[in-house]
């Protein structure tokens, strides 16, 4: 995780703003609390102190553990198709009534 771009130009300094979480929202709390601990105690030992705060806000931006665990839930109700405890009007769970939340 670099922080700061190789070459600095003008045109890295308009364009910095773009590739940052902060225009979404989820994930935009984790970034900033990110860059400041590598801000403080700079990158090679922020990349020691901060690893903790760099993997939460990795796995808020490409989500993998929520894609693994949606993955291994579907491929358990496959094989409980497949091996007949489930039945294909059964695959999924009852969705919640309608206004009942």
């Amino acid at each position: 995780m670099d922080v700061s771009p190789f070459f600095r130009t003008p045109f890295t300094d308009l364009t910095g703003c773009l590739i940052s979480h902060q225009w979404y929202g989820r994930c935009a709390d984790l970034e900033l609390k990110t860059v400041e601990c590598l801000e403080a105690y700079g990158m090679e030992r922020g990349l020691r102190k901060c690893s903790d705060l760099m993997q939460d806000f990795r796995e808020c931006g490409f989500r993998t553990k929520q894609i693994s665990r949606n993955v291994a839930m579907r491929d358990e109700r496959e094989r409980q198709y497949k091996a007949g405890e489930r039945s294909a009007a059964n695959l999924y769970a009852e969705p919640p009534k309608l206004d009942s939340f």
